[in-house]
């Protein structure tokens, strides 16, 4: 899968979702993680992250929106149920991205809202868990910009193999042809 994400989380105060939440961004492959005003007592990861994730990714605790210093051309999506967020199924994945998601009992703040460069919705009747939400994020970023077979239109398993990996010569702006290509 090409670039990169970071998933994240905005005024945390549970340890399981932390820790739940740190362990699906290992597992799906995140750059990095990070919180923004976490509670003081959950900065570090807690035992239900069974990966040790600190150890295989980057963890930044951030004190408030303020600080958070994302990587270059890095957009904000944040993940948040309102009517004006885009329906996760709809949504295209930037390729640098860091997703952000708001506390347990409350909502993405307004100066958080106002940073991020698109905001998501996941098409539920009510707010789920955000260890969940998180999952499911990662999950469809994973099959919107992975290389898998279309979705059979049919119950059980698609027709044919994966599309096969397609290697371009390299695309130099200035008209440049590189010597052998």
């Amino acid at each position: 899968m090409r670039g990169y994400f970071a998933v994240g989380a905005e005024g945390l105060s549970k340890r399981m979702n932390l820790g739940t939440l740190m362990r699906s961004a290992h597992a799906f492959g995140a750059s990095f993680f990070f919180t923004v005003d976490a509670d003081k007592t959950i900065r570090k990861a807690p035992p239900s992250d069974t990966s040790k994730s600190p150890g295989h990714l980057p963890y930044f605790a951030w004190d408030s929106v303020d600080t958070m210093d994302l990587p270059r051309g890095c957009q904000l999506v944040g993940i948040e149920l309102t009517d004006e967020a885009i329906d996760l199924p709809s949504f295209g994945h930037p390729l640098q991205a860091a997703y952000v998601l708001g506390p347990e009992r409350g909502s993405l703040s307004p100066e958080m809202l106002a940073r991020c460069d698109h905001v998501v919705k996941i098409p539920t009747k009510f707010c789920i868990n955000v260890a969940m939400a998180g999952a499911i994020v990662m999950y469809d970023r994973h099959r919107a910009l992975g290389r898998y077979r279309d979705r059979s239109i049919t119950a059980g398993a698609p027709a044919g193999d994966p599309p096969k990996h397609v290697q371009g010569g390299p695309i130099m702006r200035t008209g440049r042809r590189v010597p052998g290509n």
